[in-house]
């Protein structure tokens, strides 16, 4: 698990493909994937992938086109209510067919079935719409992907981060460290801590007040801190909120009505199913819906439903959300010289996605988890297949992904390519 917030797609107790080798190959192979850290680049060396753009699929040799597996998907989510996860709202997409599935209940004390159309917390999710504005605001020229962040950002970025660019951000090769979100070390603490209200700029300060984790553009280091600042700065250019420029130029443009920011509203607006998480030794099952997201802000608080996120991952992929060669940016991944901070493995994140090959397809997207949910999108970058889930997960935030989740992520795309 990343302490900021993605989290990486780990092995199940019971995954779709029942044995113990392919199980733990499948692990170690998403950990490295969509929103893990360490997915080698399609060809070595490259930072673009191979053919990879968003109008065709990079995939080579036969074409692997195949009807979603229904039967796999309704096996992914059944039986919940469950240890794991409480309800399962799934997305299947693309040229290759759709399936739709829902499973679960909407709250442990009514036992009514999950509203399939309900809202819930993206996490992590939302820096793909954050990447995707300050993408287009580079593309209007308002500012420029290889320029220092301090040129925009003085009062807050000090010298000794003078040389960060706002690629940097987006890809997390920025060296910027994580700041003390005072929340505590334990879930109780952070439990006790659910409704702080949290400044971004604050945050940016007391990160850059610490020493670089490295030198820019050498390490790749996953961490909401990037897209705090990120935030910070379409609002510097903008002169406008983040939240209202993410509505103006994504939400609103692609009808995602159902999407929102929740400032420091710490509820769920409108239709939704409960998210519940596990606490202590005990196993008590603790309703966790209601808790504060202004300590992700800019790199995790949106609220969405998967309706909302598919529509949203078919027009990014589609080329209608970021333009022309800058839509590039997100299926690009740094240089192969830059490795993982602290494990010397290769880098997986682009501007704001990542990338893994499942089933014989290159797969981009993204994973994020907040108490209570999780959620991932994901596609391959010709549309043949899409993916949209969300799990009320009761371990969230665990060492582990979650089983449910991982059973749809297999069944929908496939197991790992062999290496």
């Amino acid at each position: 698990m990343d302490s900021t917030g993605s989290y990486g797609f780990h092995t199940p107790e019971e995954p779709a493909v029942n044995t113990r080798t392919t199980r733990i190959a499948l692990a170690t192979a998403l950990v490295l994937g969509i929103a893990g850290a360490t997915a080698a680049p399609a060809s070595a060396g490259a930072r673009v992938p191979a053919g990879a753009h968003p109008a065709a699929d990079p995939s080579s040799g036969p074409s692997t086109a195949q009807t979603p597996d229904a039967e796999a998907l309704r096996d992914a989510i059944s039986g919940l209510p469950a240890d794991d996860a409480t309800a399962a709202l799934v997305r299947v997409g693309g040229t290759d067919g759709a399936w739709r599935g829902s499973s679960g209940v909407h709250d442990l004390a009514s036992g009514r079935p999950a509203d399939p159309d309900g809202r819930f917390r993206v996490g992590s999710v939302t820096k793909v719409f954050t990447a995707a504005v300050v993408l287009q605001l580079a593309g209007e020229g308002k500012l420029g992907l290889d320029r220092s962040v301090r040129r925009y950002l003085p009062d807050l970025i000090p010298a000794a981060y003078g040389q960060v660019t706002v690629r940097q951000l987006l890809n997390h090769t920025s060296g910027i460290p994580s700041p003390d979100p005072g929340n505590g070390d334990t879930l109780e603490d952070w439990y006790a801590h659910r409704f702080d209200l949290h400044d971004p700029a604050d945050d940016v300060r007391d990160a850059t007040a610490l020493e670089p984790d490295f030198a820019p553009g050498t390490r790749q280091h996953y961490a909401n801190i990037g897209y705090t600042v990120a935030g910070l700065l379409i609002e510097r250019v903008t002169g406008d909120t983040y939240a209202s420029q993410v509505s103006r130029r994504v939400l609103r443009p692609l009808r995602l009505a159902d999407s929102y920011f929740p400032g420091s509203d710490p509820a769920v607006r409108g239709p939704h199913n409960h998210g519940y998480q596990v606490f202590g030794t005990s196993g008590e099952l603790r309703d966790v819906t209601v808790w504060g997201t202004t300590d992700a802000w800019a790199a995790g608080d949106l609220i969405s439903t998967t309706a909302d996120l598919e529509r949203f991952t078919r027009a990014l992929f589609g080329g209608r959300v970021v333009r022309g060669p800058l839509l590039r940016e997100m299926f690009t991944l740094p240089d192969a010289s830059v490795r993982e901070y602290g494990t010397g493995k290769p880098a997986a994140y682009s501007a704001g996605l990542s990338v893994i090959r499942l089933g014989g397809r290159e797969v981009w997207g993204k994973t994020g988890g907040r108490w209570g949910y999780n959620t991932a999108i994901a596609a391959t970058p010709g549309l043949s297949r899409t993916l949209v889930y969300s799990v009320n997960a009761t371990d969230a935030k665990g060492a582990d992904m979650n089983a449910t989740a991982m059973n749809i992520m297999v069944a929908a795309f496939g197991a790992p390519d062999p290496e």
